[in-house]
């Protein structure tokens, strides 16, 4: 039969939050109720009776409460099959009644580890008999409900107020899936805890990103899109519609870009792509300079500001359709501005650094991983190999410069100077078409390349681009080195006085 009465239900929940109504709902139904320790306690709080599990087990809590629940009077009840004869007769034989309905969460493992918790707290916090009565629960869904976390304690109120304290075999088997869920992501992050962010295991990747939410739609609204995991740890939503899937791609790149400047920086991105960039005294000038690097192409766009917004920047950014605006705080003036506009996103950035370890990409029904590339260059990785030396003002810039190349798709040529990018190719198969586009977006922006500095993702195989960078007006060059012909573009900037520094350090972006 499908429908099935809950007539027994075991309750047991580290959580107590919200338990109150579920718990008053089965009493209505007059579902008996089995519990645990603090889990009883609370039951019986409400002035319900609820049977402890050690009158049916017969043994007490022991281990330090590590075995509990772990016996066949409960997994027998949970796991017995109520249209299996031979089961039937078993259960007859040791006393074992059916259970009918779990409810059971988990430790808090994950919380455990991001609140720095010491080895023996995190440990302590591997839940065993909890995962093991969910799982058996699932499994033995034709005939047991079972709810593994506090989102389903309405739902299952509900159904069972409409429903007269039963379920049908298809609820039961939608709370199986998200129970499954729940181990699945449980055991992702154990095992990614004792990987400690090592990428090399024999044991395969496990990777688990919490509940989808389900976004407009994908990359063009003819595809269905998901975003897997918590957006809201790292951001407040102060105002504006869902973010889509193309936000997300260009939200991901540029708090990635700007959290690599300690200065007041702001960056103004277009399709995954810094259009804008400038670091200055202020953050005010440094949102005006980013946006006279290309205002056609702000237009739209996402801007990321790694300052408090103040009403003289808000009325700023207020000249310009953008569908982002990131930053670390605002003020009351500043939102009041934007809230004119009520579909502008506006996030506020509450950790401003990224911890996370390593990136992923889905290929051929496999999957790439790699660790992020965080490496920013200093002074001290510079090898100057001309023999102009750079100055002090060029270093800065190439420093500069080589922080925005990073987040711009290869082959990718940035152009800078004073702070500013005045000028980017990317996503071009040859470097010096790259360049070439580089020098043209220069040139319609109105800039002089007159001193400016050029950054390069990789290496160049011949000498043409630092020619043509020569003759545009550029006076510095860095780049990561390592051409079997790199000679010949130390030999071009030797004899036209340019100065020129390797770091040894690759970025591409593909």
């Amino acid at each position: 039969m499908s429908n099935i009465k809950i007539n027994r239900a075991l309750v047991s929940v580290f959580n107590k939050d919200g338990l109150e109504d579920v718990i008053k709902c089965l009493s209505r139904h007059e579902v008996e109720l089995i519990s645990t320790g603090g889990t009883q306690a609370f039951i019986n709080n409400l002035g319900i009776e609820c049977t402890a599990v050690e009158d049916l087990t017969a043994y007490p809590s022991i281990l330090g409460g590590r075995v509990k629940t772990l016996h066949p009077s409960i997994f027998g009840g949970i796991l017995t099959r109520r249209d299996n004869q031979e089961d039937k007769n078993q259960c007859e034989m040791y006393d074992i009644s059916p259970i009918d309905l779990v409810i059971v969460d988990l430790y808090p493992f994950v919380d455990t580890v991001k609140n720095g918790g010491t080895t023996e707290e995190i440990i302590e916090k591997i839940d065993i008999g909890g995962v093991s009565l969910i799982r058996a629960a699932a499994k033995n869904h034709k005939d047991v409900v079972i709810i593994s976390a506090k989102d389903g304690y309405a739902e299952l109120t509900k159904i069972l107020d409409s429903q007269n304290g039963e379920t049908t075999l298809e609820q039961r088997k939608q709370f199986a899936k998200k129970a499954f869920a729940v181990t699945a992501q449980y055991d992702t992050a154990i095992s990614r805890y004792f990987a400690q962010g090592s990428l090399d295991t024999d044991e395969g990747l496990t990777l688990s990103f919490g509940q989808s939410e389900s976004l407009r739609y994908g990359e063009n609204p003819h595809q269905k899109g998901e975003f897997y995991g918590d957006i809201r740890e790292r951001f407040d939503f102060i105002q504006g519609k869902q973010l889509s899937y193309n936000n997300l791609l260009d939200v991901d790149t540029a708090v990635h870009l700007v959290e690599e400047f300690d200065d007041p920086t702001c960056a103004i991105l277009k399709h995954n792509t810094p259009c804008g960039i400038a670091s200055r005294a202020t953050a005010l000038e440094a949102y005006t300079t980013a946006f006279s690097c290309d205002p056609v192409s702000a237009f739209g766009g996402i801007i990321v500001i790694n300052r408090e917004v103040t009403k003289e920047i808000a009325e700023e950014i207020d000249k310009l359709f953008f569908e982002v605006l990131i930053a670390p705080a605002y003020t009351q003036e500043a939102l009041d501005i934007f809230g004119k506009r009520e579909k502008r996103i506006i996030l506020l950035d509450k950790k401003g650094r990224d911890d996370t370890v390593h990136s992923y990409r889905t290929i051929l029904g496999g999957l790439l991983a790699q660790e992020r590339d965080t490496r920013i260059e200093t002074k001290d990785d510079l090898k100057v190999v001309t023999t102009k030396m750079p100055t002090k003002d060029e270093i800065d810039t190439m420093l500069f410069a080589m922080k925005v190349v990073k987040y711009c798709k290869s082959n990718a040529i940035v152009l800078a100077k004073e702070g500013q990018v005045l000028g980017a190719g990317y996503g071009q198969t040859s470097r010096v078409d790259a360049l070439r586009h580089a020098i043209e977006k220069a040139r319609a922006m109105g800039f002089d390349l007159q001193g400016a500095v050029l950054a390069s993702d990789a290496f160049f195989p011949f000498s043409d681009c630092v020619e043509i960078a020569d003759k545009a007006g550029v006076t510095a060059v860095i780049q990561p080195g390592g051409s079997i012909k790199d000679q010949l573009s130390i030999d071009y900037c030797n004899e036209h006085d340019m100065a020129m520094c390797f770091t040894g350090i690759r970025h591409f972006r593909h």
